[in-house]
């Protein structure tokens, strides 16, 4: 199946580490908006961030122009 979710391209092993290690990331939106926190999960399409204050988001990952550590 050509959808199927490849875990094994480094950027989602990558975000798998960070969910695996609880780090704290920083996620830049095509919109300019950033979104801090830890990755609780990803599927094929999106990207879920807990805040500080345990508020989920979800993000498509089409929106997303970058994920790095937070320093």
């Amino acid at each position: 199946m050509a959808d199927e979710f490849n875990t094994g391209l480094p950027s989602i092993r990558q975000v798998q580490a960070a969910i695996k290690n609880k780090q704290d990331v920083e996620l830049k939106l095509l919109t300019n908006d950033l979104i801090a926190g830890k990755v609780r999960w990803q599927d094929h399409d999106c990207i879920c961030i807990v805040d500080h204050q345990d508020q989920p988001t979800i993000v498509w990952r089409h929106a997303i122009a970058y994920i790095k550590p937070k320093a």
